[in-house]
């Protein structure tokens, strides 16, 4: 592996969950790493990542040229992780996705930043149904055609303590009788750890090799929805219903669901996350790996125990699940 580093690397949207740990990782490799986020003062807790200096925050709206171009000043390489789960009147797929895209490739080839990271998804399509998929379909296209040798990773469902996905379920089960099984549980995912795409994204920055690729980020195992669902109960020991939603219905109850965000509050479930339920979430054959950067995938079992502990009864002091 070549390393064209260290040097000053931009991120845009570091302040997130896989953001955070990515800057981390950047970080340990010992770039300088120029963290640029919607609001600086929410994001201080970036710093003690690195040694005193080597991390700073900038104000950046990704959706304004200059900006992102004083974001880019001087880096010898960016990358890409802003990206939302479902629209806001401020923040719709395509201005977020799309229109950042765009602004951020054409900063990149005016700054004449060497390499370009961008941070899709599995399902990623411009024919996708959801507008999810659609936009990061979409943002991939325009950044290809704007700067060819953008690497793009695509990870399925991201886990880790602060997930969005693990974390939200294990919360609900805290609450509710019953998880919803979105079209009976059949859809399958390839879970995969934070710290390896994190990892992954370090050395997507440096790899000569990687230049205009495109890599699949999942972990060592295939899961369906169903099955994650049992594990979470299981490791949690909460006993709960798994109740069957049918597709058409779950469109129904996430149209009205995600009309919370019109208001600020996050939706528990939108019209686009159904739609992107309907498909397959699983690294695709012959797909560049995590292990074509050289990772070797972490297991959910491995990493999940040490944060869903605290959705116990009794948290970290209550009996584990009996092994199986």
């Amino acid at each position: 592996m070549a390393d064209a580093g260290p040097g000053l690397v931009t991120v845009f949207g570091g302040s997130g969950f896989v953001g955070s740990q990515a800057v981390r990782a950047l970080a340990k490799r010992g770039w300088r790493v120029r963290v640029a986020v919607r609001s600086p003062n929410s994001a201080y807790e970036l710093r003690p990542l690195g040694d005193p200096g080597q991390i700073q925050l900038v104000r950046c709206d990704v959706t304004n040229v200059s900006e992102v171009s004083a974001a880019l000043k001087g880096a010898d390489a960016a990358v890409n992780l802003v990206g939302i789960l479902y629209e806001t009147p401020k923040g719709t797929f395509e201005k977020m996705h799309v229109d950042a895209a765009r602004v951020i490739a054409e900063a990149c080839v005016m700054q004449s930043v060497g390499r370009l990271v961008q941070v899709s998804a599995i399902g990623a399509d411009v024919n996708s149904k959801g507008l999810y998929g659609w936009s990061k379909g979409q943002a991939e296209v325009v950044m290809r055609d704007i700067k060819p040798d953008t690497v793009v990773l695509r990870p399925s469902i991201v886990f880790g303590a602060g997930d969005g996905f693990l974390n939200r379920f294990a919360s609900m089960a805290t609450m509710a009788p019953a998880l919803p099984l979105v079209g009976g549980g059949g859809t399958k995912f390839q879970p995969v750890y934070v710290g390896d795409v994190a990892e992954a994204i370090a050395r997507a920055v440096v790899t000569d090799a990687a230049a205009g690729r495109t890599y699949e980020l999942g972990g060592p195992a295939v899961w369906s929805f169903r099955e994650i669902l049992e594990y979470i109960l299981r490791e949690t020991g909460r006993a709960r219903m798994l109740a069957p939603l049918p597709f058409p219905i779950a469109r129904i109850v996430g149209s009205l669901a995600q009309m919370t965000a019109l208001v600020g509050i996050a939706p528990v479930l939108t019209k686009d996350q159904v739609a992107m339920l309907e498909t397959d979430n699983v690294v695709d054959a012959g797909a560049l790996t995590l292990k074509d950067l050289g990772i070797e995938a972490t297991g959910l079992e491995a990493i999940a125990p040490s944060y869903l502990w605290r959705y116990r009864k009794g948290g970290q002091f209550a009996e584990g699940p009996a092994s199986a």
